[in-house]
C-alpha cells in the first residue's frame, strides 16, 4: 500500500476522478458539476494504491479545508481512509498551517474524530447529504 501527494494532472487525474465518480457520483448520488467543482487543479491531491492499482484519494484546499476522501467500496475498512486523512494532516503540518477543516458527512463524524477532529457549529445539509463542521490542531513539523 502507498499513499502520494500527487498534483491534478494529466497522469493522475484520470485515477481520481473515476474514484471519485464511483463512490460521490454513482454510490451517493452528488451531482457531478457539485462533485467537480473546480477546485482540484489548485488542490493537494492524495491518491492511495494497493497492489499498484489506485483505490482512494483525497484533496486539501490551500486555506486548509480537507475533502473528497473516498476510498473503492471493496477496498473499505482497511484503514485506508485513515491514511488518506493522515497524509493531508501531515503536508499541512509541514506547511504551517494551524489547522485543517472539513465538512463530515454524519456518518462519518465518529471516523474523524478519532483522527483527532473535532467538530463545531450546526449540522448542514450538502449534496442533499448531512454534513458537520469539523476541524483538527495542526502539529508543526510533521
Amino acid at each position: 500500500m502507498t499513499v502520494n501527494i500527487v498534483p491534478f494532472t494529466p497522469e493522475y487525474q484520470p485515477f481520481i476522478r473515476a474514484i471519485r465518480e464511483s463512490v460521490f457520483i454513482q454510490e451517493q448520488a452528488v451531482p457531478v458539476e457539485l462533485e467537480f467543482d473546480g477546485l482540484d487543479e489548485n488542490a493537494m491531491q492524495v491518491l492511495v494504491a494497493v497492489d499498484g492499482q489506485y483505490v482512494g484519494t483525497g484533496r486539501m484546499l490551500d486555506d486548509g479545508h480537507i475533502g473528497r476522501i473516498a476510498i473503492l467500496k471493496e477496498f473499505r475498512g482497511l484503514g485506508l481512509g485513515a491514511k488518506v486523512v493522515q497524509a493531508l494532516v501531515d503536508e499541512a503540518a509541514r506547511l504551517g498551517y494551524p489547522r485543517v477543516y472539513l465538512g463530515a458527512q454524519t456518518h462519518a463524524v465518529d471516523f474523524y474524530a478519532k483522527l483527532g477532529f473535532t467538530p463545531y457549529g450546526e449540522e448542514f445539509m450538502d449534496a442533499g447529504i448531512p454534513h458537520l463542521a469539523m476541524e483538527c490542531k495542526v502539529k508543526g513539523d510533521a
